[in-house]
């Protein structure tokens, strides 16, 4: 069993991975390269330039797209593809300095990151339902700022990161649950038209 800041570290990047999987990658994969982390056989991967170039350009997509209402939740939906295995790898790169492959570190960072990103696919959802566009910038500039400040904080004190990822997260699915209530009592409450008496 790792001791708690490993495990605090792989559960974090799960959880990053599952809201910004290729900024996570781009992030853990600098902080690699540049030694912050604990080499091994999986985090080398990482280090590659045509995987740093990649997650780059995706990020960098990934950044617009999630600024565009509907959009975002298109996006969130294909990527669906992409946070889960990302989540499951980097838990088990982290937890696994040795460079073997953990299925119970991989299942955790894969439920971690399927969580994380259920929550913010489902909090995007009720802030689309919102007319105005202007929430739907802050979310995702918020998402992008937990996912830069959550790494970095991650690097230094994994435990106290995992912490406040966690406690993000559950402010987010509140406000997420709260927007989606008034947009639905706001619509039953609103009377018919003549037409549809």
């Amino acid at each position: 069993m790792p001791d708690a800041p490993v495990f605090a570290l792989g559960l974090a990047l799960a959880c990053l991975a599952g809201v910004r999987a290729y900024l996570t990658v781009l992030g853990t994969g600098i902080a690699a390269l540049l030694g912050w982390l604990p080499a091994s056989p999986e985090t080398a991967v990482l280090t590659s330039p045509w995987v740093l170039g990649t997650a780059a350009a995706l990020a960098a997509v990934e950044f617009a797209a999630d600024k565009i209402p509907g959009v975002d939740s298109a996006w969130d939906l294909v990527n669906t593809l992409a946070r889960i295995p990302v989540g499951a790898f980097l838990a088990s790169a982290a937890f696994s300095p040795e460079g073997e492959w953990s299925l119970a570190a991989a299942v955790l960072g894969g439920t971690a990151a399927l969580t994380t990103h259920a929550l913010k696919s489902g909090t995007r959802v009720a802030i689309n339902a919102s007319p105005e566009p202007l929430s739907n910038w802050l979310a995702s500039s918020a998402e992008d700022g937990l996912v830069v400040g959550g790494l970095a904080l991650a690097l230094v004190a994994p435990v106290l990161a995992l912490g406040l990822i966690l406690l993000a997260l559950a402010l987010a699915g509140w406000l997420g649950w709260r927007l989606l209530r008034r947009f639905t009592s706001r619509r039953q409450r609103k009377p018919l038209a003549p037409s549809q008496v």
